[in-house]
């Protein structure tokens, strides 16, 4: 990176935030600045080796010339992401009376993600319910196999029912409620994993008739508080001054760059890179191998993740993905990034996630064959599937459907297709699959043999399938899976018609694995060291995830991204005993 020193600094106040949201003059000695080039260029190459590259995905920071900035802003905090992390930071600031500036780089304000985790919070107490916090700490670390920080997920873990009691009356305020899912005590994925019942999901309507989203109320919330979010602001690089902290940033606008001083600081809440095919090839290979849709994060690039690292951050080493098993597929259609170089990141399916492809049916690979417990977390039959022919599966059950599904018991989000079924329980399952059953995504049959040759399924391969589900019913007869021990009450019979099949891949919502943060949120450099005046929060930061995203501690990913956020606000206001 090279200096960019003595920058302009002219203070224009044209659509930044509501009005004295920025200062009239520019914060002194606040100019970009550089690390020497050694150091520059060693933090660069270590930080890209961290993350196990093939590619030059990080490049270079960008040259940005003097001339170039056409406007300078001021303010006290620059919060950079306008999703469930920068929403939520927003709040905090505006309660705590801050300038801030909330920049994000497309027209709108992100969509939310209902579900996030929370720890003994006034809807566990009333429940008579108390989760075991170091049972959950070290159930976390073994799931990321230590490369979490436990310090860092602890401040989730101690702060996040403090978060409730702050969001849950602004959220109610406006009409949402909370449905707190207590039914976790029963075994699952032929092991003793641990489900901890604190997930909570905000939902309702406005009086239009229109599905409430937090994200919108809390847009709602700093609009009356008389603060605004700066659309169309892509971060382009981030600013130091001479001692090296982080003291703004410069932005890609549609008249051109902007410069924004931050006297407080830089809080990046710009998500993950799901839509970066280069990082994601990088970083996280089994992306490549077993995901089949992308759905959730289209405007994720890693903006603030590389920005970041070109002034010497430090990226997690161990990429992790957020997957679930739900990208429905024809037959035949193959896992993997199909976009062209340099494109954003898409994949074969364009529908959206197929819920469905959760629940614990059998599961075979292109030659016919079962090859996993199909009861584990929904990423871990997509990283086993990794190695099938077309990184797919598919998956086969009966119309017995309904039944199956209710006694299979499945948490989270998963759910979503017991409350369907039961809400459709007089409804012929063709009718509920409709859309599926005509886009071919499903496929009926009245008999075995057809749906093996619907589902492309010949020769060896479709023998070796009438005779796993042939199998696969003596299990059920049983009561017990021989194979990959699958607990005896999610195993199922196939054999009253009609019955269905679908293939499956899986479905990509965001990556976690981000800037390595200390407990205060602040991003370390590459030895560890506090870069002063930079915090990250939510996907874009790390210390939390490695390898998968731990599905059944539920909602802990944006749990942490809300908690962590408004940590680094109050943390950069002073605000923190």
């Amino acid at each position: 990176m090279k200096s960019l020193n003595n920058l302009s600094r002219r203070s224009f106040l044209t659509g930044a935030t509501a009005a004295g949201a920025l200062a009239a003059f520019g914060l002194a000695g606040c100019a970009p600045q550089a690390p020497s080039a050694s150091k520059s260029e060693s933090a660069s190459e270590d930080t890209t080796e961290l993350a196990n590259t093939g590619s030059d995905w990080l490049g270079s920071a960008p040259e940005i010339a003097e001339s170039d900035i056409i406007e300078t802003r001021d303010t006290e905090l620059l919060i950079v992401g306008a999703g469930n992390g920068g929403m939520a930071a927003a709040a905090t600031a505006a309660d705590l009376g801050l300038d801030f500036t909330l920049c994000e780089k497309t027209e709108s304000i992100q969509r939310t993600r209902h579900w996030f985790g929370a720890i003994n919070t006034m809807y566990t107490k009333a429940a008579n319910i108390e989760i075991d916090t170091a049972k959950l700490l070290n159930e976390f670390t073994r799931y990321s196999s230590n490369q979490a920080d436990q310090r860092v997920v602890r401040v989730w873990i101690d702060e996040s029912a403090e978060v409730t009691e702050w969001l849950d009356p602004i959220l109610t305020a406006a009409g949402m409620t909370c449905a707190f899912d207590t039914n976790v005590d029963h075994e699952t994925g032929g092991t003793d994993y641990n489900i901890f019942p604190m997930e909570h999901y905000y939902s309702g309507t406005d009086a239009a008739g229109e599905k409430l989203e937090r994200n919108k109320i809390l847009l709602a919330y700093i609009n009356d508080l008389g603060h605004d979010v700066t659309y169309n602001h892509g971060l382009v690089k981030l600013v130091q001054d001479e001692s090296g902290k982080v003291c703004g940033g410069i932005f890609e606008t549609p008249d051109g760059y902007v410069q924004i001083n931050a006297e407080k600081g830089v809080l990046l809440t710009t998500g993950g890179y799901v839509s970066n095919a280069e990082m994601l090839r990088a970083c996280n290979p089994m992306v490549e191998r077993c995901v089949t849709l992308q759905y959730g994060s289209p405007n994720n690039t890693g903006d603030g993740i590389r920005a970041a690292m070109h002034i010497g951050a430090q990226k997690d080493a161990i990429g992790a993905p957020m997957v679930f098993d739900r990208g429905a597929v024809l037959p035949g259609e193959n896992a993997g990034i199909v976009s062209e170089a340099g494109a954003p990141a898409t994949f074969v399916g364009t529908d959206k996630q197929f819920n469905l492809g959760s629940q614990p049916f059998l599961k075979v690979s292109r030659d016919g064959k079962r090859f996993v417990n199909e009861s584990t977390p929904y990423d871990f039959c997509c990283f086993a599937a990794a190695a099938n022919e077309g990184g797919v599966f598919c998956q086969i059950f009966d119309s017995n459907l309904k039944e199956d599904v209710k006694r299979f018991n499945t948490i989270g989000c998963s759910r979503q297709t017991q409350q369907l079924l039961a809400k459709e329980a007089d409804t012929p399952i063709d009718q509920i699959y409709a859309d599926q059953l005509e886009k071919g995504t499903m496929v009926m049959a009245d008999t075995l043999d057809e749906l093996a040759d619907k589902l492309g399924f010949a020769g060896e391969a479709k023998e070796a399938l009438l005779a796993e589900i042939d199998k696969y019913n003596g299990f059920y007869d049983a009561q017990k899976d021989e194979d990959f021990g699958k607990e005896a009450y999610r195993l199922s019979e196939i054999r009253t018609a009609p019955f269905f099949g679908t293939w499956f891949g899986g479905s990509i919502l965001t990556t976690v694995d981000g800037l390595r943060i200390n407990p205060d949120m602040q991003v370390l450099d590459t030895e560890g060291h506090v870069i002063e005046g930079l915090y990250a929060a939510g996907d874009c930061s790390g210390s939390v995830f490695a390898n998968n995203y731990p599905e059944y501690i539920v909602g802990c990913a944006c749990g942490r991204t809300i908690t962590f956020s408004r940590h680094a606000v109050r943390h950069m206001a002073g605000d923190l005993a």
